[in-house]
């Protein structure tokens, strides 16, 4: 009914209609906005109603076209005040957008302004939480050019959650396109060499209709971007961590091991509750001994005692993080012993140093770690020498500073 409504306000006056979709290709707040019908709405009663969508579709095309246009035109780097970037949501210009067929596959996907998505009230994503999200960085050289560091890992890794969730995923190659595309669409949001990355989220939602508990029999796939600096306001300078008692944020057998939307607002209240008492984030404990290092909130944890680098083995309630997997193998081919195993809290208040790692924080050293009232610091509360090396070793690569000896960087053109 309100669509009907909706299209016959705009249907009675057909010039206004036209001044109103011309007037729709000017930014709204600074920012392209978003417009979409579907081409079998119908117009109630309306003799011209027919005429009207197909205006309205070939308009909506030219649209299109008038955007991919303009992403080309405008200024090479947006103008902002990169030295005071945090990590929050900027909103760039494009995002792109891939639904599932009712088999499961995914077609080929578009370019669209960034701005709201449509979604039923009943979409399988909003009732019970059927949803991925991965995030990885591209970064701008010095020389200008754009890399991106490890994408096909995060293809694969939302494949392989999708599959623990009953969900269908766009295939490697669908994965790696699509981020191209949005990457070079929104490049002038890309921070000059040293001052950030733009960091890219992509997103896999059950789109269709449900009510019992099953899964969505339709999805959408979606990646927007935004520039950021540094997750903690710390910087890369220590933060403090509290060892959780009471919450969990995973159980064996369940979803701690993917990037499932759910495993993320789980944390929030034990999260807010730390930093209400000055700490930075919560490091979590498993939820059968109640002795072994998880993950703090969204990163992962490593203790340094000697030469030894040791972190909680991933056995379903860890999530494999890229930047983890990454820091191992660069800790190993610099002379360090490096082991995934079960880590208890005690040798994590013995440890010479502390980090964390991920994508948003990439390395971030850890200053102190409080448990059961009792405060533990590392370093003179200064970045560890480990932790600064590995910290300069891959955000190096990841930046282009120096050769990929690795071929983990993937260079857009």
């Amino acid at each position: 009914m309100a669509r009907s409504v909706l299209l016959s306000q705009l249907s009675s006056s057909y010039g206004a209609f036209l001044a109103a979709s011309s007037s729709l290709r000017s930014r709204i707040n600074g920012k392209l906005g978003p417009l979409s019908f579907s081409s079998s709405y119908k117009v109630e009663g309306h003799p011209s109603s027919s005429l009207l969508l197909s205006h309205f579709s070939s308009w909506s095309k030219t649209c299109k076209a008038y955007f991919s246009k303009k992403a080309l035109e405008t200024p090479e780097i947006v103008d902002l005040d990169w030295d005071s970037l945090g990590f929050g949501l900027v909103e760039t210009d494009f995002m792109y957008f891939m639904q599932s067929s009712s088999d499961g596959t995914f077609s080929k996907g578009e370019l669209l302004p960034f701005g709201p998505i449509q979604l039923n009230p009943s979409s399988a994503v909003l009732n019970y939480g059927q949803g991925l999200f991965e995030g990885l960085k591209a970064y701008r050289k010095e020389d200008g050019s754009i890399l991106l560091f490890r994408p096909e890992e995060n293809a694969l890794r939302m494949i392989a959650g999708a599959e623990r969730i009953c969900m269908p995923a766009p295939t490697v190659e669908q994965f790696l396109d699509a981020v191209k595309q949005t990457v070079l669409a929104n490049k002038r949001w890309i921070p000059p060499a040293g001052k950030g990355s733009l960091y890219i989220r992509p997103l896999l939602l059950g789109s269709g209709p449900v009510l019992s508990l099953v899964p969505a029999s339709e999805y959408i796939f979606l990646i927007y971007v935004a520039p950021v600096g540094n997750y903690f306001k710390e910087g890369l300078a220590p933060i403090n961590l509290i060892v959780e008692e009471g919450y969990h944020r995973a159980a064996p057998g369940g979803t701690g091991g993917i990037k499932t939307i759910g495993n993320y607002a789980s944390v929030l209240k034990a999260q807010k509750i730390a930093k209400e008492k000055g700490y930075s984030d919560v490091l979590y404990l498993d939820s059968v001994h109640k002795k072994y290092l998880e993950e703090v909130s969204s990163c992962n944890v490593f203790v340094v005692k000697g030469n030894v680098i040791s972190t909680p083995a991933t056995k379903g309630t860890i999530l494999p993080g890229i930047t983890r997997k990454s820091i191992m193998d660069v800790a190993t081919s610099k002379g360090y012993q490096v082991e995934e195993r079960l880590v208890s809290v005690e040798e994590l208040l013995e440890a010479d140093e502390v980090f964390c790692t991920g994508t948003a924080v990439v390395v971030s050293p850890v200053g102190s770690i409080t448990y059961l009232g009792k405060r533990v610091e590392y370093g003179n509360k200064g970045v560890g020498v480990v932790s600064q090396e590995l910290y300069s070793s891959l955000t190096s690569l990841q930046m282009g500073l120096v050769p990929d000896t690795m071929g983990w960087t993937m260079q857009l053109e």
